[in-house]
């Protein structure tokens, strides 16, 4: 049985790596899927392509263009059942680099789209809703040269909370999807000495798969979920659990 047949899905960051694996799977599951990406072109093709997902291109730190993808939403379906807040920065800065730019930017990203992609589809979801926020392990660890960015996941947290107590009465769920290192595009990037590092501090033994991650986003978008609300899901391999 489909977990998510008829559901409406929007994944703000949707396109690649997590946000990816998450409409994928959303979609697999029987959602009508929306996935925002600041990109056009072959990314956003391919992830048409694979069936069942319609992509915007939008950049989610701008609250008109935020704006613009839920008007697009509620002319073609008039509402949204689950939202996934992907989209998100990371750079590395210690204390003594972090600059107006650097900071405005990643709480621009990881923090505004967040609060305003939320408060814009209250009112196009109904009882029975789930807001899932992509956070971090980072946001309890303390990361050499990435406060800024684990304090916007702290921030994220703590938003997940009150939202959560703000939302009962409505019926609308809010809660945390936690990874720790997983294997991307981004992570790619990175040279096996580093991989090997950051593998060696998970105590499965490994970095984590996107599939992964858009498991447990699927748990709390569907109603599996139905009595969990405020909460989060670490999907780190034990790294910040142990």
């Amino acid at each position: 049985m489909s977990r998510l047949a008829n559901k409406v899905a929007l994944v703000i960051g949707g396109v690649g790596g997590i946000g990816g694996a998450v409409s994928q799977r959303f979609a697999n599951e029987g959602a009508r899927v929306y996935a925002t990406s600041r990109k056009g072109g072959e990314t956003t093709a391919g992830a048409e392509s694979s069936g069942g997902i319609r992509v915007i291109q939008a950049d989610a730190s701008d609250k008109a263009d935020l704006q613009r993808v839920l008007e697009h939403i509620r002319s073609e379906q008039g509402r949204i059942d689950v939202l996934v807040i992907n989209a998100g920065l990371s750079e590395y800065a210690p204390l003594r680099d972090i600059s107006e730019d650097h900071f405005d930017r990643t709480f621009g990203l990881n923090v505004r789209s967040l609060v305003f992609a939320a408060q814009g589809v209250t009112d196009m979801m109904q009882a029975g809703g789930s807001i899932v926020l992509i956070g971090s392990i980072a946001g309890d660890i303390g990361t050499k040269g990435y406060g800024v960015y684990g304090a916007t996941k702290a921030a994220v947290r703590s938003f997940a909370r009150t939202w959560a107590n703000e939302l009962a009465s409505t019926g609308i769920r809010v809660n945390v999807v936690s990874p720790g290192p997983t294997d991307t595009a981004m992570m790619a990037s990175a040279s096996q000495e580093v991989r090997d590092v950051l593998s060696s501090m998970i105590p499965l033994g490994r970095m984590g798969r996107p599939e992964e991650v858009a498991a447990a986003a699927l748990f709390l978008a569907s109603d599996e979920s139905s009595f969990t609300t405020g909460a989060e899901l670490a999907v780190d391999g034990g790294m910040a659990q142990v």
